[in-house]
């Protein structure tokens, strides 16, 4: 049975005040496993991105537990949960969120300069992950001078530097043609996925429904059903 990864317990989340009030997570309760790709679908409004927030640790819960390797997360205080956040989990956001006036070296150093790395020591890190996202070549170059898919993977290089158990990914094909996401998901399949890393992935591209190794579906803030992904 592989290891536990993450465990969501009956998760609550409202937003708004008076008749605006709407429950965006209804009781969501699931487990995600090391060593597989959980994807995480449903229409727009069902609670997907929410819910992503919620597990990665950006967005607290009005109800409900959230474990990260047999961590809870929302019982930490601030400092503590921040500390967890960089050290855990890699979040690649949809927009990828690269710093135009930095280099594409530098955007991927990031992470390790937050943890109090040498910068010269957090630059050559950063160069061998460029290197694993097949990019060396473009280390130099401002994020603006790359390819809407080479950019994706900058932020996946980003994501990785700090060898996180977690990889969380918000729609990581919706800018991406449709050769170019699927390229990119074969690619976190092959070179990311491993044994120790969980990778969850909310998206509505069901071009790229053949990479889940699970898949949860979502409608109205609840879960709506688990199915295996042909992945699994």
């Amino acid at each position: 049975m592989p290891r536990v990864a993450i465990v969501a317990k009956a998760l609550d989340k409202w937003f708004g005040e008076g008749e605006a009030r709407t429950n965006a997570l209804r009781q969501v309760s699931f487990e995600a496993y090391f060593g597989e790709i959980l994807f995480i679908v449903g229409p727009s409004g069902s609670g997907k991105t929410t819910l992503l927030s919620v597990i990665s640790g950006i967005l607290r819960p009005d109800g409900g537990e959230v474990m990260i390797d047999g961590t809870s997360i929302w019982t930490l205080d601030n400092d503590a949960l921040a500390a967890f956040r960089l050290a855990r989990i890699g979040f690649v956001f949809q927009d990828f969120h690269l710093f135009p006036r930095l280099t594409t070296v530098e955007n991927v150093a990031i992470p390790l300069i937050l943890k109090g790395r040498d910068w010269n020591d957090a630059l050559n890190e950063a160069k061998h992950y460029l290197e694993i996202v097949g990019l060396a070549n473009r280390a130099q170059l401002p994020p603006i001078k790359l390819s809407g898919g080479e950019q994706q993977r900058v932020a996946i290089a980003r994501a990785i530097v700090s060898q996180p158990d977690i990889l969380i990914l918000d729609e990581p094909t919706a800018s991406l043609d449709g050769d170019t996401g699927h390229a990119i998901m074969a690619f976190v399949k092959t070179h990311i996925l491993n044994e120790h890393r969980c990778i969850v992935i909310v998206t509505h591209d069901a071009r790229i429904f053949d990479m889940a190794t699970r898949i949860l579906d979502m409608e109205d803030g609840r879960l709506k059903r688990i199915e295996r992904g042909e992945a699994g």
